[in-house]
Formats: structure tokens, sequence, C-alpha cells
């Protein structure tokens, strides 16, 4: 082997041990930590799912940063329920289309456009995305270091929408008072941090945003 090549094979080396190494700052369930990444939230009853993708709606305006939600079938989440917890929605893109794989197609373009720093894919049931789709997704967002969320409907051992998927948590929420209940983000992988972080919240509950 060559003095050229061993310095080549000890670059790549640390490339790779830097790439693996785990990011040491505290996660937070924030636009701002889920940037540049595909990520999937589930539940499987709805609970608090709209809430916690709310929240980070709510985070990525207070950045200044654009937000799509790009809803596949016919049902999507309830605007003034949205609207009474903060969320501006003269500043919220929403796009409707058919199934999880047109959803797809759109968050590319959106994401492509460089003009979002939130992209939300709200799926529903059975979501379904190609490999070669979910690979475009995530170019895009790392490249705009824009945070792409898909909210699915699953059970916690369900598997996540596909291998591309760098961060995937499993909302729950328990009823705290008449008007008052805490939801909780459990995180079941996270290439960056690691699993097993969680996020916690009380909230007040409207009856379509929870």
């Amino acid at each position: 082997m060559s003095a050229l090549q061993a310095i080549d094979l000890r670059g790549l080396r640390t490339h790779f041990d830097w790439a693996a190494t785990p990011r040491t700052e505290t996660p937070l369930w924030s636009r701002e930590h889920l940037a540049g990444r595909f990520c999937e939230l589930s539940s499987r009853s709805g609970a608090a799912l709209l809430t916690s993708a709310f929240r980070l709606v709510l985070d990525a305006q207070m950045e200044g940063e654009p937000v799509a939600w790009v809803a596949a079938g016919p049902d999507t989440f309830f605007a003034p329920d949205a609207a009474e917890n903060g969320v501006d929605l003269n500043a919220l893109v929403v796009v409707r289309v058919p199934d999880s794989q047109s959803a797809g197609r759109a968050a590319d373009r959106l994401l492509r456009s460089g003009a979002f720093g939130l992209v939300v894919m709200d799926l529903n049931f059975n979501p379904t995305i190609s490999v070669p789709l979910q690979t475009r997704l995530v170019q895009q967002a790392r490249t705009h270091d824009a945070a792409l969320l898909c909210l699915t409907s699953k059970a916690r051992g369900a598997p996540s929408l596909g291998s591309m998927v760098s961060l995937r948590g499993q909302t729950s929420c328990r009823r705290l008072e008449v008007d008052r209940f805490q939801y909780r983000i459990e995180i079941l992988k996270d290439r960056s941090h690691g699993p097993g972080w969680s996020h916690t919240e009380v909230c007040r509950g409207p009856d379509g945003l929870h």
C-alpha cells in the first residue's frame, strides 16, 4: 500500500467515525433539532399525534420558517383548533393529495423549492412510500436543512416507513383534568442521539386537535 493510499484510507476512517458518533447536545422535539432529517411520528389510535405535530409547526413558525402540510386522503386537521393553539393558518401551506405516494411526490417538490423549514406529511393508515422517493426526500431535507415529518397510524411495535427514517417517535396521552392532558413522545429510533429519550408536555385539549 502506498503512502498516498494510507492517507486516503485514514481520511475515510475519520469521516465514518465522525458520521457514526452521536451528537452530544441534548435532543429536543424542535424544528431546529430535526432539521435535515426524515422523521416519523406514529400513534395507534391518533392519541396526541396532531398535538405533537403542531407543536413542531408552531416551533417552526416562531423561528420564522415557512411550513407546508401535505394531507393524504380525505381527512386532515381541524383548522380552528390549530389556530386556537397559536398556529398562524395564513402562513401554513396545505396540500391535499389522494394517497401516500402522491404525498411523497408533493413533499419532494416542496422541499426542492428550498422555501420551507418544515414539511409535514399526514399519511394516515397504510402509508407506503417507495424507497427511491424516500431517498430523494432525505436528500432534499439535508440539502435545504428542512425537517420532514411523516404522521402514521400504527402500533408501537410496527415497522417504520423504511430504512431512510432517521427518527421515529410514538405518541401517547393521558387526561389530567376536564380540559387538560399530558402528551408524551417516546423516541423509538434516533440515529443522531440514540433511542430512549422523550418529550412530555401539558396542553389544553380542544376537541379536534388531540
